[in-house]
């Protein structure tokens, strides 16, 4: 009995608290959506305000990951890629582009890329917004049929207990009773459909759906050893009492089968994980909040465990660093100073590329200052970052002729396409097999096990006229479509590592 109680106190304690998380996660969740923020450009400034707010002129800063909250047309795009499926039911990606297909729909997904689009309706005006009005207005219609229906029943009825309360005139008067009666029928049919929207259960996302799963088949493995362990516990106790010393069976062995019992009731609560969905998600919500820093780097055949100084590394390769990463970070990604001075900066956008330009910042150095040199108007080709590159690569002019591009990404992705690097003092080294595995040895082994993030950073010189080692000569335009050739053979710049 004491064990029954205990178990009935922990579940009830369990459950309520489970609840009261699941509610406030929920209540977090809501305020989050309820929050949403996008980035627009106002007065020649990028501020980032509530979706609500978006009016029609806005021009919208997108990028990959953002849910369209308005219709647009793009006035500046790169390698953008849209998932229309929402509005068409198409999976494919569409390709967007201001020269080819520039209008951009409210509701659709970016996938790849990111640009900046002028809006052009909002609300109840833009694509999805109509297509919710047409909804409602399907579902106004089907409730005001649904009442006519019903007026229509009751008149029938009102009509039939009139004729069943006068005597029949004629012999046909009993035509008008079935009728009535059909027509009562129909209306309990349709009475029994549903008059409104059914509460919209929210769909678990692929993570929540795939622990729940994980959970549950935890569960049943855990449910049958137990049952296996109290089975074989009794059983075998069963064989030595009666069968080995040949025990009576007149006596008591309750308190040898309840602890029996016990152990397998302890093997299902210690294998069950019920709260493992809850407690991941809490987890992978708390970590949106944190912010990244690059707390080492690998520059110049230095391994640094601080931020080093500018004036610590060759002065070309500091330059082309923090030209690399102010220009191949998505212009969204900002870091802003906290408006409490006590506090960590603001990141806004991308964590990792906010991690990389706070490490510009460390170094006393300003990249908006590069940004503002260097608009997205100018960029000559973006390679997006997704699953399949695992970097982001950009194309940009050349000063004194040609084109320079720069590339960051996993350090073993970047790393393996590098034919070049700056070695000790700044000197230009070819790249060897050998120094490749070193490097991951020696450096990204030792930030892996610390927990750190790796990324890599690494450039690529096309010239026109006589080229140098780690340069390109052309004599026209590369054709940039051929991405494996274009990102290769590249110069390694630096290593850093990222922890949250």
């Amino acid at each position: 009995m004491a064990i029954l109680i205990s178990v009935i106190v922990v579940v009830l304690v369990t459950a309520f608290n489970d609840y009261t998380k699941e509610r406030q996660f929920r209540g977090l969740q809501s305020r989050i959506e309820g929050e949403h923020k996008f980035s627009v450009i106002r007065g020649g400034e990028v501020k980032q305000i509530a979706v609500g707010d978006i009016v029609v002129g806005d021009i919208c800063q997108i990028k990959y990951g953002d849910l369209l909250p308005a219709d647009g047309v793009l006035i500046q795009s790169n390698d953008l890629k849209v998932d229309e499926s929402s509005l068409t039911g198409e999976s494919d990606h569409v390709k967007k582009g201001e020269a080819f297909d520039p209008m951009v729909l409210s509701g659709t997904h970016v996938m790849e890329g990111s640009g900046k689009m002028l809006v052009t309706a909002v609300g109840v005006n833009s694509q999805a917004g109509i297509i919710f009005t047409l909804l409602g207005a399907a579902q106004d219609q089907h409730e005001a049929e649904m009442k006519q229906k019903k007026k229509e029943a009751k008149k029938q009825r009102k009509k039939k207990s009139l004729t069943d309360d006068e005597p029949p005139m004629t012999g046909n008067s009993h035509v008008t009773a079935p009728s009535a009666d059909q027509g009562a029928k129909a209306a309990e049919v349709e009475t029994a459909a549903p008059t409104h929207h059914e509460s919209h259960k929210k769909e678990k996302s692929v993570l929540q759906a795939k622990l729940t799963k994980l959970a549950i088949q935890i569960g049943y493995a855990g449910s049958t050893i137990a049952v296996l362990t109290v089975v074989i516990l009794v059983v075998q106790f069963c064989v030595k009492t009666f069968v080995i010393e040949q025990n009576s069976w007149k006596n008591s062995y309750a308190n040898e089968l309840v602890r029996h019992l016990i152990i397998g009731v302890t093997v299902l609560v210690v294998a069950v994980p019920e709260g493992l969905p809850l407690a991941v998600t809490l987890s992978l919500a708390y970590s949106v909040k944190v912010i990244m820093t690059v707390v080492q780097s690998y520059i110049c055949d230095k391994h640094y465990k601080t931020t080093p100084k500018f004036s610590d590394i060759p002065e070309p390769v500091g330059n082309l660093i923090i030209h690399a990463i102010a220009i191949n970070c998505a212009y969204t990604s900002r870091v802003m100073p906290s408006e409490d001075p006590g506090e960590l900066p603001k990141q806004v956008g991308n964590k990792t590329e906010c991690a990389l330009l706070g490490f510009v910042q460390n170094m006393n150095k300003s990249y908006q200052t590069i940004r503002d040199d260097m608009p997205e108007e100018v960029f000559t080709r973006v390679y997006t970052f997704n699953s399949v590159r695992k970097s982001m690569s950009t194309v940009v002019p050349r000063e004194g002729g040609g084109f320079r591009l720069f590339t960051k990404g996993a350090s073993e992705i970047v790393m393996k396409k590098c034919a070049f690097i700056y070695g000790r003092d700044g000197h230009l080294e070819k790249f060897t097999r050998e120094m490749q595995e070193r490097l991951v040895r020696q450096v990204i082994e030792p930030m892996a096990c610390d927990g750190l993030r790796t990324i890599s950073v690494a450039f690529r010189d096309f010239v026109p006229g006589k080229a140098e080692i780690n340069q390109v000569h052309i004599d026209s335009e590369p054709n940039w479509d051929d991405e494996e050739n274009i990102v290769n053979n590249l110069t390694g710049l630096c290593v850093v590592g990222i922890e949250d």
